[in-house]
């Protein structure tokens, strides 16, 4: 099963999976430069994937791992050099239409500028008298005048309709590719980087309105031994699942990620506690009623079920503290048998204060308490 990379590059096996990476490109003989290092570390995090397949096959014909193929590899397969190099051909493509319409611009100026002075010409001419069989030939100049602006103007409406059209296309494409940017691509909820953005913009909208906010942290019980007893495959069907569920529930106006690995984190802008609860116990229930089918062998899976954590954030608090929280509520969900919802409790004041030199050895403390902790859960959800 494919693992977030930032988020296990974040944990203890940060390391290891460093390590991994550099043993890795140096068997292979590949420079450790910052592009091939995060190629393998993608590697490493999905072994089954596209990326994993290709760079394999490259190293099992024989063919160098250069600057220009590991380029290549980052545009096709990591996401952002994938949105670097489609904003980077709609940025050209732009500037393609863009020259075309000045050009069509700067052609139809040149028309206008002409036609102009030959209407001028014209008009002197009038005003001079002619003579019928001089007034004819001066119609006909005229007529055909106005039919070659009419006809530059005609091709420069063209041209705009045609670059209007191509500049909406270029939109939607780096709509879709900042979304694809954003994206998880298993359970198709947000990543782990947009959900941090999304948590620090609640936070400062919630304290600007004066609204609630509340954040869950959610876990799939015993996952590893879903793994180990039916494989990565069916380990990311389950994923699907409880992700499927997830986004129903989580949809806009509220925000719905996965955290990573099999955890998933959903922000309620303006929602209090209270109804945050009742919205995870449902959801909670849902998940364990269903009863899933391994897809390769229509086997039973077995009783699927979620543990989930919840903190309503206090006006002022730092969306790290509001996380914390969040993840003692799981912690305790877990501790208390699993497959249940828990609330957390109100933050200490220390949680909203301002940060004073005389905290920092206690803020230490908990970091060590905090640390010690989270590596507890892991243990817990690895059972």
């Amino acid at each position: 099963m494919a693992v977030d990379v930032e988020d296990e590059l974040r944990s203890p096996q940060g390391y290891e999976m460093g390590h991994s990476a550099l043993r890795g490109l140096e068997k292979v003989e590949v420079w450790p430069t910052v592009l091939n290092f995060e190629l393998w570390l993608h590697v490493l995090a999905d072994p089954e994937g596209t990326l994993a397949l290709e760079v394999n096959a490259l190293l099992a014909a024989g063919e160098p791992i250069t600057d220009t193929i590991a380029e290549d590899l980052a545009r096709a397969y990591l996401p952002k050099a994938r949105l670097e190099a489609q904003v980077g051909e709609a940025s050209d493509a732009l500037s393609d239409h863009l020259g075309a319409v000045a050009s069509a611009i700067d052609e139809a100026q040149g028309t206008t500028g002409e036609y102009g002075a030959q209407l001028e010409r014209a008009r002197r001419r009038l005003s001079d008298g002619v003579d019928p069989k001089s007034l004819g030939r001066l119609l006909t100049d005229l007529s055909g005048a106005t039919d070659r602006a009419y006809a530059k103007t005609k091709r420069l409406e063209e041209r705009l309709a045609e670059s209007s059209v191509e500049v909406k296309k270029l939109r939607e494409a780096l709509a879709q590719a900042r979304q694809d940017a954003a994206t998880d691509g298993l359970s198709n909820l947000a990543n782990r980087r947009s959900f941090d953005e999304e948590l620090k913009r609640a936070c400062a909208e919630a304290d600007a309105k004066g609204a609630p906010l509340s954040l869950a942290l959610l876990d799939i019980d015993h996952f590893k031994t879903i793994n180990d007893t039916w494989g990565h495959q069916t380990g990311d069907q389950v994923i699907r699942f409880v992700a499927s569920v997830i986004s129903r529930v989580g949809a806009p106006p509220r925000f719905a990620a996965r955290f990573g690995g099999d955890e998933f984190a959903m922000i309620f802008a303006g929602e209090p506690a209270g109804t945050v609860g009742s919205e995870l116990e449902d959801m909670v229930a849902e998940v364990r009623a269903r009863q899933l089918l391994r897809r390769a062998t229509n086997e039973p899976l077995g009783q699927i079920t979620l543990s989930a954590g919840f903190a309503e954030r206090s006006s002022g608090e730092a969306p790290h503290a509001l996380m914390e929280r969040a993840d003692q509520a799981l912690y305790t969900a877990k501790r208390g048998g699993r497959n249940r919802v828990s609330g957390a409790g109100e933050p200490s004041p220390a949680a909203t204060a301002k940060s004073a030199p005389e905290l920092a050895p206690a803020a230490s403390l908990a970091s060590a308490v905090n640390g010690a902790r989270a590596r507890v859960l892991r243990a817990l959800r690895a059972g």
